[in-house]
C-alpha cells in the first residue's frame, strides 16, 4: 500500500498546487480547530490521509502531500485515518449528516432541552430516533446526551454555589434538576462534596447584592495583551450597545429572547478574564460564556503565533512590544456585518452618527443597571424591511443591509462555528454592494478566520510603506503571503502600530532574554518539527 500510494502521488494531477505547504504546516503545528476541514494531509509512507488536528505525527515533510478535500485524497489512493476520521470532518457529507445533528442537539441541550430529562423529545426535535441519537453522541463525544446535559448543569451549578448567595434549592431548580436529591447526588459525584460543603469551602460569607449578577471566569493561555484589545473595542464601540471605561468592557446582550448585559475585566494575576452576567435566570449562562470566549479570542495559541510572526524583520519589533495580541471577535456576527457595511473596518473605527441613530430608532430599548447601555442592537427581522434611509443611511448601504438581514433570516448565511468560514465568505461576496475588503473584515472578526484581513485603507497601506507613498493593495497581498496562515494577527499588529505609539515595556536587552531565544529556536525548527508553546 505504501508503494501504491507513492506511485499514485507521482501520477496525480496538480489540483492542489494552490495549497501552500508553509500555510498547512503552521496550521498543523498550532492544532487550531479553525483550520479543521480546510485541507487534508496524506502521508505517502503510510497511505493514510488525516485532518489538520490529527494527534498522530505526519512524518517527514517530504512524504506529506496536501489536499483541499477528503474526496481528492481518496481519489489519489489514500485511505482515511482511523484516529482523526477525516471522512467526518467539517464540510464533508458525513459531517453534515451526523456531526451536524450532534451539534444541533448540543445547542438545544445548552438551551435547556434536556432539563426535564426527556431524550425522546430532544430526538424528535433533531429529526431522528432516541437510540440513534445516543449512538451518535457516543461516536462523536464519547458520552450520552443525558450525561453531557448533566455535566453542563453541574458546572453551572458549582459556579452559582461559589459566586452567589442563591439558595441551594433555587440553584437546583434554575439549572434543570428535577429534585434536590438528584441535584445533591450529581454535585457530590462530580466534585466529591455536597453543595453546602462546596459553598462553605469556596464561597464567601458576605451578603451579595442580588442585582450584581453572576460572575464567571474565563481562563486563557498567556501572554494576553488586554490593553491593546480593550483599546480596539473602545475605538469600535457602538453607542448605547457597548461601553468601555477604565479597561472594563460592557455591552447589552440577548440570548434566545432573554435580554441583559455583561461586563468583562482582566484578572492578570490568575491569567483569566472575569465576566459579570446580568440576565434574568441562569439557563443561558453557558451560551454567554461561549460567545465571550470567541469575542476575546481566548482559544488562540499566542505563543505559537508570536513565534511564527517574529520571523519577519518588520513584524518582530511589533510582536515583542505587544506579546499576546489577539484578534477581536464579535458578540453577534450580524451586528458586526451591519457595522462593516456602514463603514466600520480595521482602520476606520469612529462610529458614524448614522450608527447611533440606527440603534436608537430600530434597536429595542433596555433598562439595565450599567450606565450608557440603553439598547439592544437591531435584529435581522427588524432591519429586513426597515426604512434605513430615514436615519441617514445611503440607499446603497440600505440595500446591502436589507439583503444581509434577509440572508440571515432565510438561513443562507450563518455566523456560527458549524458552517465553514469559506462558505460563509462566499455568501457574503454574493450580497449586493458588499465589497471584497468588507467581506474580509467580516470573515476576520465575525467568522473567526485567522487568515482573513482587510488591506485597502490608505492608513493601513501607509503603515507598510518603506517610503512616503502608501503600498498598493496588490503589493500588500504579496507582503502578507509570508504571514499565512496568521494574516489576521499580522494585520492587527500593523493596525495597532497605527493607533498606538510604540511601547517601551520591553528593555533593549530583551533580545537576549529567554523569550527571544525561544522564538529563534522555534523559527529554525520550522517546518521539520512542531513549534510547541
Amino acid at each position: 500500500m505504501r508503494k501504491a500510494a507513492a506511485h499514485l502521488m507521482a501520477d496525480s494531477p496538480n489540483e492542489n498546487m494552490q495549497l501552500d505547504p508553509a500555510f498547512c504546516w503552521q496550521a498543523v503545528y498550532s492544532r487550531d480547530h479553525r483550520f479543521d476541514g480546510r485541507f487534508f494531509a496524506g502521508s505517502a509512507t503510510t497511505g493514510v490521509y488525516c485532518r489538520s488536528i490529527c494527534p498522530v505525527p505526519f512524518g517527514h515533510p517530504e512524504s506529506v502531500h496536501w489536499f483541499q478535500s477528503a474526496a481528492a485524497a481518496e481519489a489519489t489512493g489514500f485511505r482515511p485515518c482511523r484516529r482523526c476520521r477525516p471522512d467526518t470532518s467539517p464540510g464533508s457529507s458525513a459531517w453534515f449528516g451526523t456531526w451536524a445533528v450532534v451539534s444541533r442537539a448540543l445547542k438545544l441541550i445548552s438551551e435547556g432541552a434536556l432539563d426535564g430529562g426527556n431524550l425522546n423529545q430532544l430526538a424528535e426535535r433533531v429529526g431522528i430516533g432516541s437510540r440513534h441519537l445516543r449512538r451518535l453522541f457516543q461516536q462523536h463525544l464519547g458520552a450520552s446526551p443525558l450525561k453531557i446535559a448533566r455535566s453542563h448543569r453541574v458546572l453551572v451549578a458549582k459556579n452559582l454555589i461559589v459566586e452567589t448567595q442563591l439558595p441551594i434549592a433555587e440553584i437546583a431548580q434554575c439549572t434543570g434538576f428535577r429534585s434536590i436529591r438528584q441535584f445533591n447526588h450529581s454535585v457530590r459525584t462530580a466534585f466529591g462534596q455536597s453543595p453546602t460543603a462546596i459553598r462553605r469551602l469556596h464561597g464567601t460569607a458576605e451578603a451579595r447584592d442580588p442585582l450584581a449578577g453572576i460572575i464567571v471566569h474565563l481562563p486563557y493561555r498567556p501572554p494576553f495583551d488586554w490593553r491593546s484589545l480593550i483599546q480596539i473595542f473602545s475605538s469600535h464601540a457602538t453607542p448605547g450597545v457597548e461601553s468601555i471605561e477604565e479597561e472594563i468592557y460592557r455591552r447589552t446582550v440577548e440570548i434566545g429572547g432573554v435580554a441583559g448585559a455583561i461586563e468583562v475585566w482582566h484578572d492578570a494575576k490568575h491569567a483569566r478574564l472575569s465576566m459579570r452576567v446580568l440576565l434574568p435566570g441562569c439557563d443561558r449562562l453557558m451560551q454567554v460564556v461561549q460567545r465571550a470566549r470567541r469575542l476575546f479570542d481566548l482559544g488562540a495559541d499566542a505563543l505559537h503565533i508570536r513565534s511564527y510572526l517574529a520571523r519577519d524583520t518588520k513584524l518582530a519589533s511589533m510582536v515583542m512590544e505587544r506579546p499576546g495580541l489577539r484578534v477581536p471577535g464579535a458578540w453577534d456576527g450580524f451586528e458586526l456585518a451591519v457595522l462593516a457595511v456602514l463603514g466600520q473596518n480595521l482602520t476606520s473605527a469612529d462610529p458614524a452618527p448614522a450608527i447611533e441613530l440606527l440603534v436608537k430608532t430600530f434597536g429595542r430599548p433596555l433598562q439595565v443597571s450599567i450606565p450608557r447601555l440603553t439598547h439592544l442592537f437591531p435584529q435581522p427581522e427588524t432591519l429586513a424591511e426597515a426604512n434605513l434611509e430615514s436615519v441617514g443611511i445611503s440607499e446603497r448601504q440600505a440595500l446591502t443591509i436589507r439583503a444581509l438581514a434577509r440572508a440571515v433570516l432565510g438561513g443562507e448565511l450563518t455566523f456560527d462555528s458549524i458552517k465553514a468560514a469559506r462558505e460563509a465568505a462566499l455568501q457574503l461576496h454574493s450580497l449586493p454592494g458588499l465589497g471584497e475588503d468588507t467581506a474580509a473584515y467580516i470573515a476576520m472578526r465575525a467568522l473567526g478566520d485567522p487568515d482573513a484581513f482587510s488591506c485597502t485603507s490608505l492608513a493601513f497601506r501607509g503603515a507598510l510603506a518603506s517610503h512616503r507613498s502608501p503600498v498598493p493593495p496588490e503589493e500588500v497581498m504579496r507582503i502578507f503571503e509570508a504571514y499565512r496562515p496568521w494574516r489576521a494577527y499580522a494585520a492587527m499588529h500593523y493596525w495597532v502600530s497605527i493607533r498606538q505609539p510604540a511601547r517601551r515595556s520591553i528593555p533593549p536587552s530583551a533580545a537576549k532574554s529567554s523569550n527571544a531565544r525561544s522564538i529563534r529556536r522555534r523559527s529554525t525548527a520550522f517546518p521539520h518539527r512542531p513549534l510547541r508553546s
